[in-house]
């Protein structure tokens, strides 16, 4: 949505504390400085992500001429001039953005042939809420030509509701962060922020009418975008209900079998095993979810090391919606808060390194112990993160096992960690503890 139509919502109203700011949510993401540096080495870049995350808003701003193959009235049009004259949609002045390429992705090889031909970077953007059904071969021919960015939902400091007083660059240069302030210190501040999602359309809205855009994102999610990616029909129910399991599940590593015994035991679905996959597969095309890959460190113990991903959705707010919560619903109920809470943080930490040209990823082993977060750096550091809500008997619980897979790690094959830290929903300040671990609130940090 164009700021011009937030403008208009806003002035419509509805008498229910109706739109706070809805020009925040436009301010500069992290994205668009990443978006700028693939443009200045690449042929063309394509930027994936889930609907709503405000792909197009960004791409548009760093285009000089664009084509929305979805425009409406002019889909089949288009789609035909892209199968017959693909110089037609692909002609304009570069940077040239086509929006929503994924419907038409015969575009792929003329793409490729004038980012050859055109000797420059920064030919072409292409936006894409899923993957095409077979994109191997266009991954493969790429190569050297083309950049792939994925694109998330707002974190809390871009949407203004973290401080940016804790950075994660002065955490691995071993700077103190202590005394960084949160913005948002405490439970109901979260819980909201949790429902609400980090939607750019929503981060300009408040109270009830920013909680009902994820339910609509789940509605058209389960409706038709799950079954339109790649044209097999879903059951909506069905959809719907394994989008309640998966949110169940959030955070652990649970194999398709377990979902499908979760989908029996608390949704009464009997299900098969390769009908889960389908549909996983599908929303995993439309990055509605995102799981993270394990980290395998050298340890001194011999303590398998399990490989599997860990399950998360793109944003919490998709889980809170998935299972019908909203801010007073996790309130009362701090586990569930808790589990969708990782949810949030996994957001923020992984837009975070992204933009430090980063990693996260999730450590558990055969004993148990788990490590909710890790964070990479290129060069070879390295961050160890619990996720928390906060209190002292959470957070001395999350620092004992941050230092006992510390002690684990073999520093003589490996650096140990350049932090560890504890990050919570709530508390005021940052601060590091004596033993030397970082306490942060997640609305203190940034990048």
């Amino acid at each position: 949505m164009k700021i011009q139509q937030i403008e208009e919502c806003a002035l419509r109203g509805n008498g229910i504390n109706n739109i706070i700011h809805p020009m925040k949510a436009y301010k500069k993401r992290i994205f668009d400085e990443l978006l700028q540096e693939e443009l200045s080495g690449a042929g063309a870049v394509l930027i994936e992500g889930a609907k709503w995350c405000g792909k197009t808003t960004t791409a548009e701003q760093a285009a000089k001429s664009v084509i929305y193959v979805d425009e409406t009235g002019k889909l089949d049009e288009n789609i035909s001039l892209a199968r017959l004259k693909p110089d037609k949609i692909l002609l304009g002045e570069y940077p040239r953005l086509i929006d929503e390429w994924q419907l038409a992705p015969m575009l792929w090889d003329s793409i490729r042939y004038n980012v050859d031909h055109a000797d420059k970077p920064g030919c072409y953007i292409l936006t894409g809420s899923s993957v095409p059904a077979d994109d191997s071969e266009m991954r493969h021919s790429g190569a050297g030509r083309f950049s792939w960015l994925k694109m998330r939902p707002m974190t809390l400091w871009e949407s203004q509701e973290s401080s940016g007083e804790a950075s994660l660059s002065e955490l691995f240069a071993g700077k103190d962060i202590t005394g960084a302030k949160s913005a948002c210190p405490d439970l109901e501040q979260i819980a909201f922020l949790l429902c609400r999602g980090g939607w750019p359309f929503a981060c300009g809205l408040s109270g009830r009418v920013a909680l009902r855009r994820a339910f609509a994102y789940l509605d058209a999610t389960v409706k038709s975008d799950i079954s339109r990616v790649d044209g097999i029909s879903r059951d909506e129910s069905r959809a719907r209900r394994l989008m309640r399991s998966y949110a169940r599940l959030q955070g652990t590593q649970s194999a398709i079998t377990v979902i499908k015994a979760d989908l029996a035991g608390n949704e009464g679905l009997p299900i098969s095993v390769d009908t889960v996959s389908s549909y996983i597969n599908a929303l995993r095309r439309l990055f509605v979810i995102e799981d993270m890959p394990a980290w395998c460190p050298n340890l001194r113990s011999k303590m398998p090391v399990r490989t599997g991903d860990t399950r998360y959705f793109v944003d919490p707010s998709i889980a809170t919606a998935a299972l019908g919560l909203g801010p007073e619903d996790l309130m009362n109920d701090l586990k569930t808060y808790g589990l969708i809470f990782e949810t949030m943080a996994i957001r923020d930490l992984r837009v975070y390194m992204d933009a430090l040209f980063g990693s996260v990823s999730h450590y558990l082993d055969a004993g148990g112990l788990e490590c909710d977060a890790v964070v990479h750096m290129r060069n070879g550091r390295y961050g160890l993160v619990e996720i928390k809500l906060g209190g002292k008997e959470l957070i001395e619980r999350g620092a004992a096992t941050l230092k006992k897979l510390a002690s684990r790690i073999d520093t003589v094959k490996m650096a140990g960690p350049a932090f560890m830290m504890v990050l919570t929903a709530t508390g005021d300040f940052a601060y590091r503890r004596e033993d030397g671990i970082v306490v942060c609130p997640v609305s203190a940090l940034k990048p």
